[in-house]
């Protein structure tokens, strides 16, 4: 394995512990949405539990917020719905080829998401509020596009750098 492989390898330890970061966000989202809508379901038609007005855009904006990070996990697993129904026919290089340009597309959009994002949440969303909060700007329901787009530029680069390491290591291994 080249030298240069060897010592961006060293790297993994930092995505492991950074994809573990972002599954335990998901995990706390994932439950907090939970209590709150058992929170106002049972508020509902329990006459002393409260049933907050503001349950149903907190509920919204966290599931936006796991949506998009979970899709950014997706990427490091490689868990994304592809079309595989023509791999068995193509050569490996051909597969190859796609996979890396699928990445380089993706990328694009995760930077596209970035700025886009950015200046949604700092724009529009800084401008207005929740209507059952109006003490919290609405940035926070925009600024899950641009949190994701980095999450998916820092597992982006990871799959490219093991699609293109995948290139030089067969390369070697038949030498």
């Amino acid at each position: 394995m080249p030298k240069i492989f060897e010592t961006l390898d060293k790297v993994k330890p930092a995505y492991d512990i950074l994809y573990k970061v972002f599954l335990f966000i998901c995990k706390l989202l994932l439950v907090a949405d939970l209590l709150i809508v058992g929170m106002s379901v049972v508020g509902r038609y329990v006459s002393f539990v409260p049933d907050p007005a503001w349950s149903e855009e907190v509920v919204l904006t966290l599931m936006s917020y796991m949506a998009v990070l979970s899709a950014a996990l997706a990427i490091r697993r490689n868990a994304h719905i592809r079309m595989t129904a023509f791999d068995r026919y193509l050569p490996k290089s051909v597969i190859l080829f796609l996979d890396i340009l699928s990445d380089v597309a993706v990328f694009v959009l995760a930077v596209v998401m970035i700025t886009v994002g950015w200046s949604y949440a700092s724009g529009i969303g800084a401008k207005g509020t929740y209507v059952s909060m109006p003490f919290l700007s609405r940035f926070w329901m925009y600024f899950p596009i641009p949190v994701a787009g980095v999450a998916m530029v820092v597992f982006e680069i990871e799959s490219l750098y093991n699609h293109i390491k995948s290139i030089f290591v067969k390369e070697e291994a038949k030498a």
